[in-house]
């Protein structure tokens, strides 16, 4: 047992949750899900991104304060949350009163350390993005990354020296054996940026211009740019809990591609500045497309987590998004392709076996659980080697974040136990009554199989395996030791994943 933090980022409220939202947090919760499995300390942080200038203007344009407007959508992520049945330790909202003390509390150090100073910025400015860009950056004079016409802009303001931290950073990426970024190749983008010189963080904007912010705290006139605010939740919503010396550093940072450079770039370099150890991982995953293109609202093609678990259920959803691309690369979300994974894997393959099992137990044992396999014969020998071999690579690949291939390699044992049932063909022995000792290591054997199955898929899909926990009425201890009480009556039905007609 091992304490274990992971975060998602904290989701900006100037609209409402989108796949993209859910995919980053239901991967977070099967991360947390695997971990509590096998019995560590988990802290699982989420939460919302409140401050900066689209908030005011969203709220202006309403008729709203900021913060009605951020405690609105603030309360939508929560309810997703529910909805996709995640199981988070704590959700933070940057206008909490502890992370505005904290972010205070990190300006102040930072600024006394002299690694803050008052400068003049001239350039170009994206109002969307919130965000400053040199004209080489520009691409054919709009934003690098909403492609929107930016504005020319001068004034005066703060900023952190990344510039003087350069160096370390690369060596410090380049130092960590493991891989610190992953997948590598966007390790490698990061080390690409680093051959250009950092320019220094503008980390404030006058009052005259944004109100809706932290104050800094050496100089009223200015609030916080929402990047340097955003990023130190990480660490704010452990000191909150009181949780920073069990906690911090954080094992896993799961973000978006789209904001690799702040996570990678802007927040080591501030933690190196204030003396504090930097995150273990950051993991980076790519984005769902639709029909090859991003989603977006101008495009229209955003697509409603809410639709797609009401039209083909929670754990297919979930299922689907991390069974169906590796975490890192871009992906196409079709329908077609979620109803053929669902139809293949959880009711042909998992969902199938579960019933046949079932309904075996009650055609040759009126459904009472017999003694577990007395007899082991080559063939469970085998099974088994198949499933200690399975164990490792799931162990290996959720280390990994290999979401995709932990799931390939759990339905590579589903597989093998429905070609073990046709091997062991306990219709056959079913009609020997000389047979039935061997009828009921083989019935014993292909319940554990069920438990086996389901331990590997709790993370995954956790309603769907609490239904059949409930079925077979399994207690913790059955549980832990993969075999049921013997005399144990269970039902036979339980349909686990209907097929999805197109």
């Amino acid at each position: 047992m091992s304490n274990f933090y992971l975060t998602t980022p904290i989701y900006y409220v100037n609209g409402e949750p989108h796949i993209g939202h859910a995919y980053t947090t239901i991967a977070a919760d099967v991360v947390a899900r695997y971990h509590r499995l096998a019995k560590d300390d988990v802290f699982f942080a989420t939460g919302t991104d409140e401050h900066g200038q689209k908030i005011e203007k969203a709220a202006k344009e309403r008729g709203v304060t900021p913060q009605a407007l951020t405690d609105e959508v603030s309360s939508v992520f929560l309810k997703l949350w529910d909805a996709l049945d995640i199981e988070y330790t704590s959700f933070i909202r940057t206008t909490d009163s502890s992370h505005v003390e904290k972010v205070k509390e990190f300006l102040d150090k930072l600024y006394q350390k002299g690694d803050i100073y008052l400068g003049e910025y001239a350039g170009w400015y994206c109002v969307p993005c919130e965000s400053f860009f040199p004209e080489k950056q520009l691409e054919d004079k709009k934003c690098p990354d909403c492609s929107r016409d930016v504005e020319s802009l001068k004034e005066t303001c703060y900023f952190f020296r990344l510039s003087a931290y350069q160096d370390w950073l690369i060596e410090w990426i380049k130092s960590n054996k493991e891989g610190w970024i992953s997948p590598v190749s966007r390790e490698n983008e990061v080390l690409g940026l680093l051959k250009e010189p950092l320019e220094d963080l503008c980390i404030s904007r006058p009052k005259e211009r944004l109100t809706w912010g932290v104050e800094l705290p050496f100089d009223p006139q200015h609030v916080t740019y929402v990047w340097f605010d955003a990023l130190i939740n990480y660490y704010s919503v452990l000191c909150r809990d009181n949780q920073e010396k069990v906690f911090w550093p954080c094992d896993a940072h799961l973000i978006g591609k789209d904001i690799l450079r702040p996570h990678a770039i802007f927040w080591p370099i501030i933690l190196h500045a204030m003396g504090l150890e930097l995150p273990k991982k950051l993991v980076v995953h790519g984005w769902w497309t639709v029909q090859g293109e991003k989603m977006s609202k101008s495009k229209g093609n955003i697509l409603d987590p809410y639709e797609i678990v009401e039209e083909y259920g929670l754990d297919a959803f979930r299922y689907f998004l991390l069974r169906e691309i590796p975490f890192g690369s871009d992906g196409v979300f079709t329908k077609e392709q979620l109803i053929q994974r669902v139809n293949t894997e959880l009711g042909n393959d998992f969902g199938n076996f579960i019933s046949r099992t079932l309904g075996m137990l009650d055609k040759y044992c009126q459904g009472n659980v017999p003694v577990f396999l007395k007899n082991k014969t080559d063939l469970e020998e085998k099974m088994d080697a198949i499933y200690e071999a399975v164990c490792i690579k799931v162990n290996e690949n959720m280390k990994d974040f290999a979401f995709s291939l932990a799931l390939e390699s759990i339905m590579e044992y589903v597989r093998s136990m429905n070609s073990y049932i046709e091997n062991v063909s306990p219709w056959k022995l079913a009609k020997d009554p000389k047979a039935k000792a061997r009828l009921d290591d083989v019935m014993s054997y292909l319940l554990q199989a069920i438990i086996r199955m389901v331990r590997f898929m709790e993370p995954f899909i956790p309603k769907t395996v609490n239904r059949v926990k409930a079925h077979l009425k399994v207690t913790d201890s059955e549980y832990e030791g993969h075999v049921l009480e013997e005399g144990k009556n269970i039902d036979k039905s339980l349909i686990l994943f209907p097929r999805i007609e197109k």
